[in-house]
C-alpha cells in the first residue's frame, strides 16, 4: 500500500503546535495542521507489509492500509468512505485516541511508524470541509423502538448504527448537552466542542431523537424505559476513585473530573457557583494518566503558581520496554502537550496525609517515596522507603485516579447483574444482559477504557440488538474472532 519505496523516501511528520506562551492564554485547540502535500507523503509511507498488524492494534478494525493508499493517491473522498465504513466518529479518535494502531505498525520496528492518527484526522476534516459527510437517514423504518442511555462515544455509535438499520432511536443524556465525557470531561484545548455539535447535527438529521437533562432512574421512571423494544445502556464508568488518606475531605481536595467539567462549562458561558480555580495556587495533581495531564493543562491556563504531579508507579522507560515488545501496547514514558506547558513530575511517591489549617483548608501534602516488591505468584507489594518523608506546599490537590466502575442505580432498578469488578454483566460477544432486551456497551460493560474501544463496543452492541430484534443484521462490525463482517 502507499508508495512502494515511500517509507524509505519520507520521514514521519506530525502536526506542530502553537507556542506554549500563546496557547496557555486560551482554551482552544492549538495544533497546526500539515499541508495536503505532507499528508499525502505520510500516506505514502504505508508499507506493503503483507500482514498489517495495525489492524490488530485497532479495536475498530479500521482499514488503515486502504485509506492510507487512497490518501497517497489523492483520493480523499474514497479515503473518507473507507474510514467511515468502520469508524463512526474519526474526528473524535483522530484527536483523542492514543493510537494503538501506530504502536503495532510494522514500519515501527525499524523506523518511526506511519502517522495513522493524523492521517485519519486529516481525512475526516477534509471530508467535512468538502461536504462529503451528509446525513444518511434509513430508506425504510422498522416498527422497533430503541432507547440508548448515555450519549458518550459508545452510545452515539450504537445510536447511529441502529438508526441506519431503520429502528427508531432515542438517546437519553442526564447532562444538559450531548457527548458524555467528550463534552465536559475532555478540555476544550484537546477537542473543541463544535466538533461534537457538527456531528450531532448529522445524527439529528438522520432521525435520531436526543433528550437531555434526563437521568434515567432518577427523574425518568425506569418503567418508561421498559416500553422500548430494546435498551442499550452506555452510561460509562463514572464512579471516581478516591484515597484512604487522612484529610481527604479537606477544603481544597477536589476530584479531577469536577475541576475539568466546571472549567469547560465556564468556557461556554455557564456560571459556576464557587468554581474550583487553580489561579495563584500551589497545585498538586495526583495521578499520572490522561486526566492528570488534562488537569495540568487546565491549571496552567488558570494561572497556577506551581503545578506538581505525583504518580505512585515507577517512571516508565523513554523507549519501548522489552516487557512489552512490538506489536503490543508499549510500556513507555508519555509526555503530553500539557506536560510541556509546565509541571514537576514525580514517580514512586505516595500521599500520606492532606494537611489543613484550623479552618479545614488544605495547606500541604505529606508524602513518602515507595518501591514495588515483586514476588512471583503474588500481587506486587508497596514498600515505603524509610527517611523519604516530605511535606509539599499545596492549596489545591486534584485527584486524577481514574474510575472504579459504573454507578449502580440502573443495575439495581432494572435488576441487571454485575460482574466481580462491578461492571454491568453481559454475555460475551452479544452485549446482552440477564434481561434479554437490555444490552450494555462501552465503559459500563468493560470498565474504564479508550474512546476507540467505546465506539467499537457501541457498533458491536448495535449489531447484536439488530439481530435480537430482526433475526439478522447487515450492520458492519467485528466478530468474536476480530474479523470484519457486514461490510
Amino acid at each position: 500500500m502507499g508508495k512502494v519505496t515511500g517509507f524509505k523516501e519520507f520521514e514521519r511528520k506530525d502536526e506542530s503546535y502553537k507556542p506554549v506562551k500563546d496557547r496557555v492564554k486560551h482554551y482552544n485547540e492549538f495544533t497546526v495542521p500539515l499541508k495536503d502535500k505532507d499528508i499525502i507523503e505520510q500516506g505514502s509511507r504505508c508499507m506493503d507489509c503483507g500482514i498489517p498488524f495495525c489492524h490488530s492494534g485497532c479495536p475498530l478494525g479500521n482499514l488503515i492500509p486502504d485509506f492510507n493508499h487512497m490518501v497517497h493517491q489523492g483520493e480523499w473522498q474514497k479515503a473518507s468512505w473507507i474510514l467511515h465504513s468502520t469508524n463512526n466518529f474519526p474526528e473524535f479518535t483522530g484527536r483523542l485516541c492514543p493510537a494503538p494502531c501506530e504502536k503495532a505498525c510494522v514500519l515501527g520496528i525499524i523506523e518511526d511508524p506511519v502517522s495513522i492518527e493524523n492521517i485519519e484526522k486529516s481525512i475526516v476534516e477534509r471530508a467535512f470541509k468538502e461536504g462529503w459527510i451528509k446525513p444518511q437517514p434509513p430508506k425504510v423504518r422498522t416498527e422497533k423502538t430503541i432507547a440508548i442511555v448515555g450519549s458518550g462515544p459508545a452510545g452515539l455509535a450504537a445510536a447511529q448504527q441502529l438508526n441506519r438499520a431503520g429502528h427508531t432511536v432515542t438517546v437519553f443524556e442526564r447532562d444538559d448537552a450531548i457527548g458524555g465525557l467528550l463534552r465536559y470531561g475532555i478540555p476544550n484545548f484537546k477537542m473543541e466542542k463544535g466538533i461534537i455539535d457538527r456531528r450531532l447535527a448529522i445524527l439529528k438529521a438522520e432521525g435520531i431523537v436526543f433528550k437531555t437533562n434526563v437521568n434515567v432512574g432518577v427523574n425518568y421512571d425506569v418503567e418508561e424505559l421498559k416500553k422500548f423494544d430494546a435498551v442499550v445502556l452506555c452510561g460509562g464508568a463514572t464512579e471516581r476513585r478516591s484515597l484512604p488518606t487522612p484529610g481527604i475531605d479537606a477544603d481544597g481536595v477536589v476530584q479531577a473530573m469536577d475541576f475539568l467539567t466546571q472549567q469547560t462549562k465556564v468556557v461556554f458561558g455557564q456560571k459556576i457557583k464557587d468554581q474550583v480555580l487553580a489561579t495563584g495556587k500551589n497545585v498538586i495533581v495526583i495521578g499520572g494518566g490522561d486526566t492528570g495531564s488534562d488537569c495540568i493543562g487546565t491549571s496552567n491556563r488558570q494561572g497556577a503558581k506551581s503545578v506538581v504531579n505525583f504518580e505512585i508507579m515507577p517512571k516508565p522507560p523513554g523507549h519501548r520496554s522489552p516487557t512489552t515488545p512490538w506489536p503490543y501496547w508499549p510500556l513507555q514514558l508519555k509526555t503530553s502537550t500539557s506536560h510541556k506547558e509546565g509541571v514537576e513530575r514525580n514517580w514512586l511517591i505516595n500521599t500520606k496525609e492532606f494537611v489543613t489549617n484550623a479552618k479545614g483548608k488544605l495547606t500541604a501534602l505529606k508524602t513518602v517515596n515507595v518501591e514495588w516488591e515483586m514476588i512471583p505468584g503474588e500481587r506486587p507489594k508497596l514498600i515505603e522507603v524509610p527517611g523519604t518523608e516530605k511535606t509539599w506546599k499545596c492549596d489545591l490537590a486534584l485527584l486524577a485516579l481514574g474510575f472504579t466502575g459504573p454507578e449502580s442505580t440502573l443495575a439495581e432498578k432494572l435488576g441487571i447483574k454485575r460482574d466481580a469488578r462491578s461492571n454491568y454483566k453481559a454475555e460475551y460477544g452479544k452485549y446482552q444482559t440477564n434481561i434479554p432486551n437490555i444490552f450494555t456497551a462501552g465503559d459500563m460493560r468493560r470498565g474504564q477504557s479508550l474512546i476507540v474501544w467505546a465506539i467499537s463496543e457501541g457498533r458491536e452492541a448495535a449489531r447484536q440488538v439488530d439481530i435480537y430484534l430482526m433475526g439478522k443484521s447487515d450492520l458492519a462490525t467485528k466478530n468474536e474472532e476480530g474479523d470484519l463482517v457486514g461490510l
